[in-house]
């Protein structure tokens, strides 16, 4: 397939992972996962090395919604206070960690000088919507009710998530929006999240194949997250399809040639509709997880820091 619209770092970038990909044995969408996850992770554990420098780094184990939930904690700086960014990370629901997505959660924590709680929710299709949905809201809510015993200001907090993780974000700020309304967010961070499982708009026509995240991926995650239809459409799954009227601001990030990218346009479109404050910007050559492409894509180390200092004008 032709390339000649792509960012040409995020072309060597692609055709180095592809190069790693090759030497090693195929990742396969069939069950059971346990083989394919060593293979698919493996791959992006070497890209979350590097980069910032935390004054402290340690995985914490919060006891919630009837199991341990592993949280990634990093803070910038020495001190207490800090705000907080709880990252929900990406990978279709079935894939990723806090580990795949550490380095992301650094950079933003030392620009925007915030502490950064890494969630490690239960994977599909071994844990079916709406459990991940359910640990992602019960952290924040351990954040809200009791951060202060990890010294966060407790009073500003943000959600954000790339891809699967996106989605998460905002169906865990909607949930929270239902559940807890005395629990304020700042913010919300999206980044080229899955916004709805319909898969029709153009750019599933568009770039449906060659471009790393194809329908056939998404088709896959899908029925591995929520195996039932019925719960694709409900507004915690699909935020595209909820009345988005009172959510805190947005930054949105989009990869230009990717599946998700109309849907991503059409739900900042609807937040302003909804009176939701919205910052979007599109990145040009990038595909579906260029972030993860940090240190060799200017693209992404861009994206990042923008974000980075988003989430400090939102916590200032």
């Amino acid at each position: 397939m032709a390339r000649e619209n792509w960012d040409a770092e995020m072309l060597r970038f692609t055709e180095m992972m592809e190069a790693r990909a090759a030497a090693q044995p195929p990742v396969k969408l069939e069950l059971p996962l346990d083989n394919s996850r060593e293979l698919n992770d493996g791959l992006s554990l070497p890209l979350a090395k590097g980069g910032a420098v935390m004054a402290e780094s340690e995985d914490r184990w919060l006891a919630l919604r009837g199991r341990r939930i592993l949280c990634r904690f990093h803070r910038p700086t020495a001190g207490t206070g800090h705000p907080v960014l709880v990252y929900l990370h990406g990978g279709g629901w079935v894939w990723g960690s806090v580990d795949t997505h550490d380095r992301l959660m650094r950079e933003y924590a030392a620009t925007s000088g915030c502490a950064v709680i890494g969630v490690d929710y239960a994977l599909s299709p071994e844990a079916i919507f709406p459990q991940a949905l359910e640990e992602c809201a019960a952290v924040t809510r351990w954040v809200a009710n009791r951060g202060a015993e990890w010294g966060l200001d407790t009073s500003r907090i943000v959600i954000g998530g790339d891809s699967a993780g996106g989605n998460l974000a905002a169906g865990t700020a909607l949930l929270l929006r239902e559940t807890d309304p005395a629990l304020k967010l700042r913010g919300l961070l999206i980044n080229y999240g899955v916004m709805d499982s319909a898969m029709n708009t153009p750019s599933y026509d568009a770039f449906a194949t060659g471009h790393f995240l194809t329908r056939e991926k998404m088709d896959f995650y899908w029925r591995c997250y929520a195996p039932k239809e019925a719960d694709r459409v409900t507004p915690f799954a699909s935020p595209m399809r909820a009345d988005l009227r009172g959510l805190p601001p947005v930054l949105v990030h989009i990869a230009e040639l990717d599946v998700l990218s109309d849907e991503n346009r059409l739900f900042a479109n609807k937040l302003r509709a909804a009176g939701v404050a919205v910052t979007e910007e599109t990145f040009p050559g990038t595909i579906h997880g260029f972030l993860r492409a940090l240190g060799h894509v200017a693209a992404a180390d861009r994206a990042a820091r923008q974000g980075g200092e988003w989430l400090k004008a939102r916590f200032a």
